[in-house]
């Protein structure tokens, strides 16, 4: 039997797991502060949230505390690659390249941005000889 897939998270889960991306394990309490002022959900939303994310195994518990600790199950960067997999499928017909320049026409990309994606792209060339 394979491994089990991990499912793919929702948007208020991905909310919370970018805060725990960004500040390492942590409790509700810390998760829902560092929410509030983006979200603007209750403590019990976020709690629940957070419940049902360690059932579905995108969230590790340590319960040997009276807080619990709460630590991301999988990884960033997986869960970005498949979000950016789906997009350009759903969105671009598949076209990475599509959802690439679409993304630089829209702007907001900073010089230093701009050197980081160069730098990426002499890599990738660099990689495909």
């Amino acid at each position: 039997m394979g491994r089990k897939k991990t499912p793919q998270p929702t948007d208020s889960e991905l909310a919370v797991l970018g805060v725990l991306w960004e500040i390492g394990p942590g409790t509700v309490r810390q998760v829902h502060e560092a929410l509030g002022s983006v979200r603007g959900v209750g403590y019990t939303t976020t709690l629940k949230t957070m419940q049902v994310m360690a059932e579905k195994g995108l969230l590790a518990r340590d319960e040997s505390r009276r807080s619990h600790v709460y630590r991301p199950a999988i990884d960033a960067a997986s869960v970005r690659r498949r979000l950016v997999r789906e997009l350009a499928g759903q969105a671009f017909g598949g076209s990475t390249r599509k959802l690439i320049l679409h993304a630089l026409s829209a702007g907001g990309v900073s010089a230093e941005e701009v050197r980081q994606i160069r730098k990426l792209l002499a890599e990738h060339g660099e990689n495909r000889q």
